[in-house]
Formats: C-alpha cells, structure tokens, sequence
C-alpha cells in the first residue's frame, strides 16, 4: 500500500499539501554551503543530525506513514537523492523512492531501557547513509520500557546538508500537532516550520547577532575578491597583517581563527574513531533556569552554558586532570537566517568560539565570565567569517575544503548548539511526546558535541562523544543539574542580596550542602 508513495499515496491526499512543490524541477544544484556540509562526512565522523523522541504510548506505524507521506514529503528534498557529475553535486527525485526505505521499525534487545536506546542510538551515529536514496531514516521501537511501562520511541536521522538545527526543528514540528485528535490531512497552523523563540532563550542565539547579520552578510556577498582574501587569510595566516583592509570585519575575523593557538590538551582532545557514545540528561524545568538568570542579571544561555563549563570541568577533576584557569573552547553555531527564512531547508549559519570559563571554579563567578564573553562575541564577526568560509570551500576541491576545516576544528573541543524546541506539549500520528532530544555532528578532529534542547517548559541536555576519548559521556551529563542547582541554592539562601563576590558564594555553597547532607540523614 504505501510502497510507491509518489503513485499511491500523494494522489489520494488533498492537493493543496502538493500543489506548490510537485511542480518544481526534477534536478536543483546543491549550495555550496550545502555541499560543503555533504563533503564533510568522514567514517569518523558523519554529518548526521541524530534525534530521540519518546511517547506516552505506542504508536501507530500506519498513521505515522500516512502522516510523515502528507507532511514530510511535502518538502521535496525528503524525495531526493544527491547526484553528481562534472559540474557539480545536485538534488534530484529518487523515482524508485519507496517509504519503507526511510521508516523502520526496530526492537530494542534485553530489557529494552535507556541504556539499550542510547546503544542503539550511537551504533546509527555511526551509520552512514546510503548515497543512491534520499539522505533520512526514521526507526520506530515498539518495545521502549520507560520506567515501569512499554511504549515507542524513534530515532530520527537526516544529513547535515538537508538543513542545519533550525531548519530541521521545524520540519519535525511540522510532523507535529497540538492534541492526539488532529488528522493526517489537516496541518496545524502552529507547525509551520518555523519555531517561536522565547526573547531570552534566543533561538540558536540569533538575537545575539540580529543588529548585524543583514548589513553583514549583504557585504559578504558584494565582493568575491573578499572571500578570496579570506580564504587566503586562513590558508596562510602569517600573510594576514599584509591583507586585512580597514573594515574588513569579516576578513579580520577569518585571520584571527586562523591565528588563535589550539585548544587546550585534555582528553577531549585527540583523534576520533569510528564507535560513539551518548547520553542525555533528564529535563531540567525551563522556569526555573530563567528565574535564576534573571535574578543574576544573565540570560538564559548564559546560565546553561556555564552549567556546561563546569560539569566538562568537574568531569576532568574526577579523572585526575586538573584544568587550572584555562578554558575549553567550544564551536557554537549561530543562526543566520533573515526573517522569511524560517521555513527554508539548507543551512544558514556560521559559527563562533567560545571558550568556555571550564577553569573558573567558583559557579557565580563562571556565570558571570560567561556572561561577559557572551557580550563581546555580541559584536563580533566571527559567524558570519565562518559561513563565509563554507561557501568558499564548497566550491573549491574537497582536498582544500579539508585543509580549511581541519585548522577550525584544531580550534576547539567541541561542538555545542542550543535550539528551541516547541513551547507546548505536542502529539506525534496521535500519541504525546513525552520527551525529545538530539545529537549534533563534529567535524575534522573534534571528538565531543553537547546538545541543549528546550521543550513543553522544559530543557536538557545531550552529549555525544567518541567512545575512545569520553568512553563515559553519562558522567558528564550526571554533572548538569548539580551545576545548576549550585546556582540555585545560592539563591534560596539568600535571593534579595545584591551581587556576590566569591566568599559569599563559597560560604553559601557550604551551608547548603549541610543543609541538604541534613535532610537526606533525617529522612
């Protein structure tokens, strides 16, 4: 029934889901972004973005098919394969596409747990796709045990050069509606492709850049001898000084990642195998996080990303390896998408470095750091130098592309983003989603990536790590809450006092562990 879909299904759904799309060309060039991101793919590590969702009960593989047939395949690139030929890479219909291809259903072995999806789901992290169909899976597990009972769970993969986090967040939400009532062939209003941000959350930290990126990328585009020059800069950073023009923003941030001295020597640090591991935290209530921030004069990113600095800190503290003041430096994208770009599949972003205060061991002191470092990436170029270079190295030979990206990632540590998933409880083909998250890729020699994903008022965390480095990522992920609970303690001791310096917080972090240590012996 559903193995043509083109043929069987697509014809009986109401046609204003295909009305627009079906009569687009059979063959669309891949960006030079997009391609970059497609030549990225190495057997160490893959360009996949990888997600969990996990629902209240089973669900239903037929409607799921019905479902992903009237509102996934309403994008075209979900129905393409990649070819190539002399001039280039392309999007182009698969005529064989069959949806059973890309939806699978999966049982879990033993006792069907968490720590059997986590198996699962790093083995498909590092499962590549095959190049002859359309770069997605979807695996449904029926026999999930979430706690005391059985329901499903899936596994969603789909290539990096489909669309990055934001793109892709709207796709999945699309897929989704507000109630288990609502039928295949209606679409929601609110699952429209674009996710709404929270002015705090930021969506990816867009509004960390918004003043510049319209002025910032119309100038990255008016001059190719620009992206030649910084290209240039970074192939040969001692060339640098002689090149930078006044103004050159872009140029000079090109030349000050190809100056910055690599990151620190940890054991995140090294060369990545093929075998992964993951790990998620259990949510973490979004209010909570806010009040905390807004009474600390710090957004929410800034709490989270100091929850991340010392849980990777208290991680190499626990293995012996003292971190002293230095920091870990991160590569964050940057979402760089104008206002009627939401909706859009490809990727629309750059990158920055961010070192992390990892060395700074006192929590309100680390939040504070992060804060400030948060201000001045806020007038940087930095994301918009790093698209810049994608779109250089996309046209170029794959051997330079994997030059230029090789020096980024010698940068950092690791890769971490933040995307904001939606506000409310939302209903996958008539089943709730309980809980959701996601993996996002590294690139050259990077061997850790750490996902932050709000949802229905809630937030947690998920890191993936190559299992030769960070055999261990749940150790790590273990550390997120009591991070943040530091900060949260020091504000139920005291939450009316003005700012305080680190004896304060010392004192109080001491008087809160008696408290606690207290209760637990009560009990």
């Amino acid at each position: 029934m559903f193995a043509l879909v083109h043929s069987d299904i697509i014809n009986k759904l109401p046609c204003h889901l295909f009305e627009e799309r079906i009569v687009m060309a059979r063959r669309e060039r891949i960006t030079p972004v997009d391609t970059a991101w497609l030549r990225m793919d190495h057997p160490n590590n893959l360009m996949t973005i990888v997600g969990v969702m996990i629902f209240a009960g089973k669900l239903d593989i037929d409607r799921l098919k019905r479902t992903l047939a009237a509102r996934l395949l309403h994008y075209p690139r979900f129905r393409q394969k990649v070819t190539s030929d002399a001039t280039g890479s392309w999007w182009e219909d698969d005529d064989l596409f069959n949806i059973d291809h890309h939806l699978r259903r999966t049982a879990l072995p033993g006792d069907g747990g968490k720590e059997e999806l986590q198996n699962l789901v790093a083995e498909l992290l590092a499962s590549p796709f095959d190049h002859a169909r359309p770069l997605w899976q979807f695996h449904l597990i029926d026999n999930y045990r979430n706690g005391k009972t059985r329901s499903s769970a899936m596994i969603l993969r789909i290539h990096h050069a489909i669309g990055d986090g934001i793109a892709l967040i709207g796709v999945v939400l699309s897929l989704t509606d507000p109630d288990g009532a609502t039928q295949v062939g209606e679409v929601d209003d609110s699952a429209n492709g674009a996710v709404e941000e929270d002015e705090d959350h930021g969506g990816l930290w867009r509004m960390l850049f918004e003043p510049k990126t319209g002025a910032v990328i119309a100038g990255m585009r008016y001059s190719g001898s620009l992206l030649e020059k910084s290209l240039s800069l970074l192939t040969n950073p001692g060339q640098a000084l002689d090149t930078i023009r006044d103004g050159a923003g872009i140029a000079v941030e090109i030349a000050k990642l190809a100056m910055m001295p690599d990151d620190a020597k940890t054991r995140f640090k090294g060369i990545p195998g093929i075998a992964k591991r993951v790990a998620w935290s259990e949510p973490i209530l979004l209010p909570e996080v806010k009040a905390v921030g807004k009474t600390l004069g710090c957004s929410i990113n800034d709490v989270l990303l100091s929850a991340v600095s010392g849980a990777l800190s208290a991680y190499l503290t626990e293995k012996g390896e003292a971190l002293g003041e230095a920091g870990i430096r991160a590569l964050v994208p940057v979402n760089l998408r104008s206002p009627g770009d939401e909706g859009k599949l490809g990727n629309h972003f750059g990158m920055v470095t961010l070192e992390l205060p990892a060395g700074t061991k006192n929590p309100l002191a680390r939040l504070h750091e992060t804060r400030s470092r948060m201000e001045e990436l806020k007038h940087s170029y930095q994301a918009t130098a790093a698209l810049t270079v994608l779109e250089v190295v996309g046209l170029l030979p794959q051997i330079v592309q994997e030059h230029v990206l090789d020096l980024l990632a010698s940068k950092a540590s690791v890769v971490m983003t933040n995307v904001p998933g939606p506000r409310e409880t939302r209903f996958m083909a008539g089943s709730r989603i309980i809980q959701q998250m996601f993996w996002v890729p590294q690139t050259g020699n990077i061997g850790m990536g750490v996902s932050i994903l709000s949802y229905d008022g809630k937030v947690q965390f998920g890191l993936v790590s190559d299992a030769g480095l960070v055999p261990d990522p749940e150790r790590i992920i273990a550390c997120f809450a009591p991070e943040f609970e530091k900060l949260l303690y020091i504000l139920l001791l005291e939450p009316d006092s003005p700012e305080l310096g680190p004896e304060e917080v010392e004192a109080r972090l001491s008087a809160a562990s008696k408290r606690a240590s207290l209760s637990s012996r009560s009990r």
